[in-house]
């Protein structure tokens, strides 16, 4: 899993990309839960995003995100983490909604603005 855990990590994100395996992603840490916001732009595959509480838990899933889309997306719930994984995956594996989510080996202190 990469960490995208400064402002330049998340706005890249994982534009640009190609492809992206099964048992590969990206997790947004952001410094406070907030309604996060994302986009697709630059970005040539398709992904889920799961946006999951400070609590650990998901409070939403984008399924199937458009590639190289602008519109906005969100679940309209706040969120301090997000993890993006190839389209698809989340459906696949029965990731929901009130899941609860563990994090191993990632430090969540010191996230920068």
């Amino acid at each position: 899993m990469e960490i995208a855990d400064t402002p330049a990590k998340r706005e890249l994100g994982l534009q640009h990309r190609r492809e992206l395996g099964d048992d590969r992603g990206m997790l947004f840490l952001f410094p406070a839960e907030a309604v996060q916001t994302f986009w697709m732009k630059n970005t040539p595959i398709s992904l889920d995003m799961i946006f999951i509480g400070g609590d650990r838990k998901i409070v939403g899933i984008v399924q199937q995100a458009v590639p190289y889309s602008t519109a906005t997306l969100s679940v309209g719930a706040p969120s301090q983490f997000v993890l993006e994984i190839k389209g698809g995956l989340a459906s696949a594996k029965g990731i929901e909604v009130g899941n609860g989510v563990r994090f191993e080996g990632i430090s969540t202190e010191g996230i920068k603005q």
